[in-house]
Parts: C-alpha cells; sequence; structure tokens
C-alpha cells in the first residue's frame, strides 16, 4: 500500500538523511583537496574581505596620472592610493567610469571614503570605452576625504592634440580651507599650447592666497611655459627649483619630472615619488603644512571660484 501522499516513510526520511550527508562529506572532502577560495582564508565568498576601517591622513595631498590607455585594473589603482591614504588625490588621464570604480573600492575594500568631483573635458571611445555613439568622458578627477565646495571644470581655449583643462575644488587640507587643482597640460613637444595653458592656469591661482596645484604639466622644471606658476608658487620639493640650480626627482618611467605638487600659502613638511608597476607615471605624495587652531575655518581666500 501506498503512503498517503505528502506523508514521507521511515524509509525514505533515512535515505534522504543519507543523501545530504554524502553530499556534505563530498563537498567537505573537496574543500580540503582544494583549499579555501576565498581572502582570507574563508571557505565561501560573501560579500568580500572586511576593509580595514581607517581615515585619511588630514594633511596629505597626492597626484598621480593613471595612464590611459593601460591594462589596470582599478582595484590595483585603489590599492596603491589606499596605501598612503591621501586627504585629497588628483587623478589624470582619467575615466568617469574608472574613477567612480575606483572610489567604491576605496570605500568598500579600504575603508577610506572620498568625496569625488569629475573633471571630464572630451569623450573618446578608445580611452574609455563605451557605445560608439557615446564614449566614454574623459579628463581629471578631484578625490577628497571632507566635503568639496566650489567646484569648476574648465577647458582650456586650446588643448594642443587633444582637449585639456583643469578642475578645481575648495576642501579642507590639514584644517584649512584650501583652494586644489589639477590639470593636464598638453602634450610634449607643444611648448606653445602649454605656455597658454599655463597663463590660463596662473592667472586663476593668483586668486587665492592659499592654493595647492597639482597635476601632470607635461613639463620639467626649468621649461619657460611654468615660469608664471614658479613665480606664484613653490615645488613641494624643497630641492627642486628650474635649473641649473634645482635637483628634481623624476616622476615617470623615461626619468622626467612631470608630475607636481606646488603649494601657495602652505609649507611643504616632506614628499615622496613612488615608482609603481600600475603606471608609466610615478604616485607623487606631499604632507603640508598643519593649520593652527585659530585657522580651522577660515576661507580659502577666494574671490571666486576658479
Amino acid at each position: 500500500m501506498e503512503p498517503a501522499r505528502g506523508v514521507r516513510t521511515e524509509e525514505a526520511t533515512v535515505l534522504g538523511r543519507g543523501t545530504r550527508v554524502l553530499a556534505g562529506a563530498v563537498i567537505l572532502a573537496c574543500a580540503a583537496l582544494i583549499g579555501p577560495s576565498a581572502p582570507g582564508g574563508s571557505l565561501f565568498a560573501g560579500t568580500g574581505p572586511a576593509p580595514d576601517a581607517r581615515d585619511a591622513v588630514p594633511n596629505r595631498v597626492m597626484t598621480w596620472n593613471l595612464c590611459n590607455p593601460c591594462d589596470t585594473a582599478n582595484t590595483d589603482r585603489a590599492a596603491e592610493i589606499a596605501r598612503y591614504a591621501p586627504q585629497v588625490v588628483a587623478l589624470q588621464e582619467a575615466c568617469v567610469r574608472d574613477v567612480r570604480a575606483v572610489r567604491d573600492h576605496l570605500e568598500r575594500l579600504h575603508g577610506l571614503d572620498y568625496h569625488v568631483e569629475y573633471g571630464p573635458v572630451l569623450r573618446n571611445w578608445s580611452r574609455c570605452g563605451g557605445a560608439p555613439w557615446r564614449p566614454g568622458q574623459y579628463g581629471q578627477a578631484i578625490l577628497s576625504a571632507a566635503p568639496i565646495t566650489d567646484a569648476v571644470t574648465v577647458e582650456y581655449p586650446d588643448g594642443g592634440s587633444e582637449d585639456r583643462g583643469y578642475t578645481a575644488v575648495t576642501t579642507t587640507v590639514g584644517g584649512r580651507s584650501v583652494r586644489v587643482f589639477n590639470t593636464h597640460l598638453a602634450e610634449r613637444r607643444q611648448e606653445e599650447v602649454r605656455a597658454e595653458q599655463a597663463g590660463v592656469l596662473a592667472s586663476v591661482v593668483a586668486r587665492h592666497d592659499r592654493a595647492i596645484v597639482l597635476g601632470d604639466l607635461n613639463a620639467v622644471p626649468d621649461a619657460p611655459e611654468l615660469a608664471g606658476i614658479w613665480d606664484l608658487a613653490e615645488d613641494v620639493d624643497l630641492h627642486c627649483r628650474p635649473l641649473p640650480a634645482g635637483t628634481c626627482k623624476p616622476t615617470t618611467d623615461w626619468h622626467s619630472k612631470f608630475d607636481y605638487v606646488f603649494l601657495r600659502g602652505l609649507a611643504p613638511l616632506g614628499h615622496r615619488v613612488q615608482g609603481t608597476p600600475h603606471s608609466d607615471h610615478h604616485l607623487l605624495y606631499a604632507d603640508v603644512e598643519a593649520a593652527g587652531s585659530a585657522d580651522r575655518a577660515d576661507s580659502a581666500g577666494s574671490s571666486r571660484p576658479g
């Protein structure tokens, strides 16, 4: 006589238990043979490892040309930035979608939370992908651990062989309100174009008593086109000056200094140039003068955003 529908016999129950036990034994045996597959040694990957919750270094700024197009994972880019945990990061040759991914990885994997201002100056399919009729946005970006205000992105009147521009924000570095600029000047062998761009940038930086200029200027320190910026600010490396007086560490794989942290109204405390396998430009970061308590609520000395 067959059991009523929906009622399990004792034999069937025992058989079911045996099947589950056998399946569990097979899974454990396989795990013993192949070892754990998730990061950190756990057997099953869930949402990934917990981030190392920490704060950014409050008086540290960094500039980095990401190299584009280059075959680099955004997780690797985020890990390089997280290693030094700067308060402000300026990125050049940056696709909006890559910067968004880097920012997400910094928060999810490293516990670093950044505000972002994207500064695209063109759409480029070969650099940033996307649909052929809607290529990805390309340019520069600023990440800041402190809130951002008065953000602008300005395209230079003449970009040279490729559109170029600068992005500027007001944020907090070392407890002080500072106007931060991130720029990428025209490519090499376009000195006249760079001179015009540097002039535009210098005229805006001059409006601020306290400013930090970050970026890839595509020019060595004694290049004539940078003279106007040198008149306004000093390099974070106190030994770096236009030749023949200065000794500047190279910041690229071809042993030239193209990447800068210029300070206006702030003093350098230290800096580092760090090579990386993930770009043809090195990471350059600097620690700048910490604020006194009386300066914590003051402004960036700006007459208007720029």
